[in-house]
């Protein structure tokens, strides 16, 4: 890894534990302020650090009110620049794959589809910082068929691994519309826990911000922690008066796919090729509660 990212990383990681202390603290002055004003007995983990802790509420110092009102530095230029994807896969890919990739390509716009090739993974991000690319994304497949897609935001991260479900191609949907260019205006629905507004959060940034006419939608709903991803365009039927509200009777939809379920893996705290990123969340599927959480 470069010396510069290496600095920056450690920087960022270092701003990040300190974010990290201070939201644990106005957390717990959160608590401590409520049992005061209800007149309760005071939660017993907090007894050890009352008298600190009414300081800090009657206080209510600025350093931990700054820290829960700071831009996140992974995505501090959002909405300011546009984002630059390049859109890859995972070496000798399929011709399944391929085409996989040319669709997903389609998706982002202004992403970069590049082929693979012998392309080790440090190579392939030393080359997409180079080029000021801002995501990556990789595709996988097991047997032929796409199951993964790996997300990694440069230049610190994170990068998230989805696994993939159900996939259909453009070109095994009927009556499939012509892709459109435009910047998409996004749904999201069914994030409600902080881990689904994390994810929704990392995807919302693969998108630049769209114009008010724009007629591009791309929706991500999330059901039982599978995300179905649809891509549509729409336009007024035929015979709607221009003045009129809009409203489902006077929109037609078209799909223009591709169409799959994802669902979220893992999420590193760094980028793909940092062997020692932490792992901010995984997946534990093998747990006696596993059938009863929701995660997102």
């Amino acid at each position: 890894m470069r010396r510069d990212v290496q600095r920056l990383r450690q920087e960022f990681l270092t701003r990040r534990e300190h974010e990290t202390v201070h939201r644990a603290i106005d957390s717990r002055k959160k608590q401590l302020r409520s049992a005061m004003d209800a007149g309760t007995p005071m939660p017993g983990h907090l007894v050890k650090d009352a008298v600190s802790l009414k300081k800090f509420v009657e206080l209510d110092d600025d350093q931990t009110k700054d820290a829960l009102n700071n831009i996140d530095d992974e995505y501090a230029l959002a909405g300011v620049e546009d984002p630059k994807i390049f859109v890859t896969t995972s070496r000798e890919p399929s011709q399944k794959l391929l085409e996989f990739a040319k669709e997903v390509r389609l998706m982002f716009p202004g992403a970069t589809r590049v082929n693979r090739g012998g392309t080790s993974v440090h190579q392939l991000m030393l080359a997409a910082r180079r080029d000021q690319f801002t995501d990556v994304v990789v595709l996988g497949e097991s047997r032929g068929v796409p199951d993964s897609m790996t997300i990694s935001h440069l230049p610190l991260g994170p990068t998230i691994i989805f696994t993939l479900h159900n996939v259909v191609t453009r070109h095994d949907i009927e009556n499939v519309g012509h892709v459109s260019e435009q910047a998409p205006h996004l749904i999201y629905e069914g994030f409600s826990t902080a881990l689904g507004l994390r994810v929704s959060k990392i995807l919302k940034f693969l998108y630049p911000v769209p114009r008010e006419d724009a007629t591009r939608i791309i929706t991500f709903e999330n059901a039982n922690d599978f995300i179905s991803f649809r891509h549509h365009t729409y336009a007024k039927a035929p015979g709607t008066r221009a003045s009129a509200t809009p409203n489902i009777r006077g929109i037609i939809l078209t799909e223009i796919g591709p169409r799959f379920e994802m669902q979220p893996y893992r999420i590193l705290l760094g980028t793909l090729e940092m062997d020692d990123a932490d792992i901010e969340w995984t997946q534990h599927p093998y747990t006696n509660t596993a059938k009863k959480r929701r995660l997102l």
